[in-house]
């Protein structure tokens, strides 16, 4: 993955030289969606620890639908991802990035709806294992493909033709390019936005509200299946 994913995004980016952008400023919005993938993604592990310990049997017998249980664990990861990029948020005059307080409410927004995404993806996946351990593993085949594709550490607008397929399909991807040009949009030039972002943010917003109803979808049934 490093040789064929991250070798080959910054062998273009840097073949166009300096691309109009410091680089920290660029790779914080990339920072930021790492940090609520990894943990909404855990999170989510507290489902596997209780069907292996037995205590989501108990959770299953009390007066609530199994659906309801599964969105409330669904939102619990949401929160506790979110929270930890507000930290983030609140460390970026620390790190020489600028973050104007009037788009902080924008920016949580998107925060709030990559977590949900997210550990909608983390509850299906849990809903799927049986062990903590099998859980752990596959988390690590998803969680470094989609890092690597999402374009947190170079523009996705001069990549390859396989490797803009598969950023397309990862949700990272919308996550972090919405909050890359919610964070830049007041401190770069336009025309150097149009070169390092993909879509409107508007897109973004529509991808990630369709495909986390997908997921908590699957995942609910998933729950309800296999619980």
């Amino acid at each position: 993955m490093f040789l064929a994913i991250f070798g080959t995004g910054l062998k273009q980016t840097l073949a166009q030289g300096n691309f109009g952008i410091d680089f920290t400023q660029f790779m914080y919005p990339g920072i930021i969606a790492m940090s609520v993938m990894g943990v909404a993604f855990f999170s989510s592990i507290s489902t596997v620890w209780d069907r292996e310990f037995g205590f989501l049997k108990e959770i299953l017998v009390a007066p609530v639908s199994r659906t309801a249980i599964a969105i409330g664990k669904t939102l619990g990861a949401t929160t506790i991802a979110a929270l930890q990029a507000l930290i983030l948020l609140i460390l970026a005059p620390f790190i020489g990035i600028n973050i104007h307080l009037a788009i902080i409410p924008e920016l949580f927004i998107f925060i709030l709806l990559l977590s949900f995404t997210i550990s909608a993806i983390g509850l299906l996946i849990a809903s799927l294992m049986k062990t903590t351990e099998s859980f752990g593993l596959l988390m690590q085949v998803f969680i470094f493909p989609m890092f690597f594709l999402s374009g947190a550490f170079f523009p996705l607008t001069a990549v390859p033709r396989w490797m803009s397929v598969l950023s397309n399909i990862n949700p990272l991807t919308y996550g972090v390019d919405a909050l890359r040009q919610i964070i830049l949009n007041t401190q770069i030039a336009p025309e150097v936005i149009q070169n390092i972002v993909l879509y409107p943010i508007h897109i973004n917003a529509l991808f990630l509200v369709v495909f986390s109803t997908v997921m908590v979808a699957a995942a609910v049934y998933a729950f309800n299946k296999k619980s």
